[in-house]
């Protein structure tokens, strides 16, 4: 749907800064975070930036010298923009997701959360994997930021771990697999053995 969303809006810049501010309603940004946050040109941003301010969906202001924006959430289409992107599933859309293989040896990964809007969901996403390079993540998790509109909300551990915290049945996690998600990588073949035992 976010390629739909592009096409309505008429840009990646558009729908990203409107998805971004609807799901930060409360946070102020200046030009420089809401670039490096969505990950766009900054000329491009302030073009939006100031196109949204014209319509009164943004407010700006002076803060510390800088010029801040934020939503204004009594835009007259206020609750249709934040359903309509309430409704938008992630998942397809966030290409991202693809370089989670390129991170480590990556042994289990899966979504839910903001990728398939399921707002009960603890967390974004649990990756299980050994030797997972800390800068590869860090990047990784910049572009899925910057694809959803907000942070990922994700818990890393290696096999050892998740083997441990599984057979402790570990609340969280059996939560997490029992309730919706989708899987990006699974090597780890007994999982969904063990899942089955707990139907």
């Amino acid at each position: 749907m976010s390629n739909i969303l592009e096409y309505f809006f008429g840009s990646k810049e558009k729908t990203r800064i409107l998805r971004f501010f609807l799901h930060n309603p409360e946070q102020r940004y200046n030009l420089t975070e809401v670039a490096q946050r969505n990950m766009l040109n900054r000329n491009r941003a302030r073009k939006e930036l100031e196109n949204l301010h014209k319509i009164k969906f943004l407010f700006k202001k002076t803060h510390k010298g800088k010029i801040v924006y934020y939503l204004n959430q009594e835009f007259i289409f206020y609750p249709e923009l934040k359903n309509l992107v309430a409704k938008d599933n992630m998942h397809p859309q966030s290409g991202s997701l693809d370089r989670i293989k390129n991170v480590g040896n990556v042994k289990l990964a899966v979504i839910s959360g903001g990728f398939i809007n399921y707002a009960k969901s603890k967390a974004d996403m649990i990756l299980v994997g050994d030797g997972i390079s800390r800068a590869k993540l860090k990047n990784l998790m910049n572009c899925l930021e910057a694809e959803i509109g907000k942070e990922v909300d994700f818990v890393l551990m290696n096999g050892e771990e998740f083997k441990y915290r599984l057979n402790m049945l570990d609340k969280f996690i059996l939560d997490f697999l029992e309730g919706p998600h989708e899987e990006v990588i699974n090597k780890i073949s007994w999982l969904k053995r063990f899942m089955a035992t707990r139907k």
